[in-house]
Order: structure tokens, then sequence, then C-alpha cells
């Protein structure tokens, strides 16, 4: 299951916005209102949404100034959520997330629309940074 979020533009340089996304602890600020809990511990953070289990995201891949790439600590479900960062000028940059799972397709069905909803969140708060 592929989920891709909207392109969306940043008053960022791309250097600022890959150095504020690979700082786990500014995911705080991106997260749904909804959040009761959001820890970083190292290279992972763990987060929390109402109604919902919780997931630790660890580190994947960074590749600098352009991608920062999450996935998830378990294996049980294996995704990534990773961002994809393209300089517009010096002080501004687009930003898609992207989201790729390998989930049976009745866990996909179950999961699409709230991941959908996370997602667009999450690019709808990094539009506004």
């Amino acid at each position: 299951m592929n989920i891709e979020g909207n392109n969306v533009s940043v008053n960022k340089s791309q250097k600022d916005l890959y150095e504020f996304l690979v700082q786990l602890e500014n995911f705080k600020v991106l997260m749904p209102e909804n959040t009761e809990k959001f820890e970083v511990d190292g290279e992972s953070f763990i987060f929390g949404l109402k109604g919902m289990p919780e997931i630790r995201l660890i580190m994947k891949e960074k590749t600098e100034y352009s991608n920062v790439t999450l996935g998830a600590a378990s294996s049980k479900l294996p995704f990534t959520l990773a961002a994809d960062i393209q300089e517009v000028s010096d002080n501004q940059s687009n930003v898609q997330l992207k989201f790729e799972s390998s989930f049976n397709p009745m866990m996909a069905m179950m999961v699409k629309k709230p991941l959908t909803n996370f997602i667009n969140t999450l690019t709808e708060n990094l539009g506004k940074l």
C-alpha cells in the first residue's frame, strides 16, 4: 500500500527543512492535535494517537538535504515514511511525504483512511512551518 501526501511549499531552505526533520523531537510539532504520547529515544520516537495503538518510528535513511526516511521499529507491520525535499529558492522548499507498506489487503483496507488523514495532517503542519 502506498500513500502520497500533497507536495507542499515550506518557508525554509532545503537544508534547514532537512535539518529540522532529522531532529526527531521536531516531529512533535507536526503531529495531529489528538496525539496523546510523544517520546524521543535516540534515533527513534514513539507516538500514540487517541484511539490508536502506539507506533515507534526509527531513522532508516538520510540523504543529505533531499530525503529523510523513517520506518517502523516492529517487523510485524513493516512500513516506511519518507520526506522528499526539493529546493525552490534560498528560503523555500517543497516537500512530499510518501508512506509505503507491505500490509496484507485486509490490514490495508482497515488502515488506509486513518493513515491518509495522518499523512495529510503532517503535510498541512509542514506547510505551516
